[in-house]
């Protein structure tokens, strides 16, 4: 095997997925990006993977110019259209942003803007942004399983810098202790509480997933 080459291509390409997409999901999360956005190209399209990172770096340049320059934080994800178009991008962002000023820092075709539909009643938010960067965790997973996307390389994803979230530890004697220590953290009880035992066939250590709304 050659040196750097996985023994199991599929499971290190799944793994890899999994990886991107929890960054990623908890990016959006983290920052509340709950806007979503595709700009796409005209004409024969855009087929350089090179080319539209310089492009999209360009366009939030662009953006944050307009708003005052200020950063802010905002991620994007490429994806190949299956007409053979080339590429296009979705992004999300967390700030209201006007149609003309994203239309004007785009000048290589087109915008559209996805309004997230079908909320529960009293979604927040955050809420939103889970499910924006469910969105955009998609197409990232969806790039590590199709071949044809694999050229995209490390560049399956990129987000502004600055903006990670950050990294808190608890430690305490029982997974009730960590969980009270968390929950005065965040100033209120989970709402969802997932315990590793409850499932018979989980494959890992001892885990406890806990999710706090807001």
């Amino acid at each position: 095997m050659a040196r750097g080459q996985a023994a199991d291509p599929d499971r290190a390409a799944a793994e890899a997925a999994r990886r991107a997409r929890t960054r990623l999901r908890r990016y959006c999360a983290g920052n509340v990006l709950n806007r979503l956005g595709t700009l796409t190209y005209r004409g024969e399209g855009n087929h350089d993977p090179g080319l539209v990172r310089e492009h999209l770096a360009g366009f939030f340049r662009d953006l944050r110019g307009r708003l005052g320059g200020e950063a802010f934080p905002y991620a994007w994800v490429p994806e190949w259209h299956k007409t053979g178009h080339g590429l296009h991008a979705h992004f999300a962002v967390g700030k209201y942003i006007k149609r003309s000023m994203i239309e004007a820092a785009w000048p290589y075709g087109f915008i559209s803007i996805k309004l997230l539909g079908n909320l529960p009643v009293g979604s927040t938010s955050l809420s939103e942004a889970r499910i924006a960067g469910g969105y955009l965790a998609k197409y990232v997973a969806k790039s590590f399983a199709d071949p044809v996307a694999r050229d995209l390389g490390s560049h399956r994803y990129d987000v502004a810098e600055g903006f990670q979230p950050e990294r808190v530890g608890f430690h305490g004697a029982s997974r009730g202790d960590v969980l009270a220590q968390a929950s005065a953290f965040m100033a209120g009880t989970p709402g969802v509480v997932w315990d590793s035992s409850e499932s018979e066939d989980w494959p890992g250590p001892p885990t406890v997933w806990a999710q706090w709304g807001r």
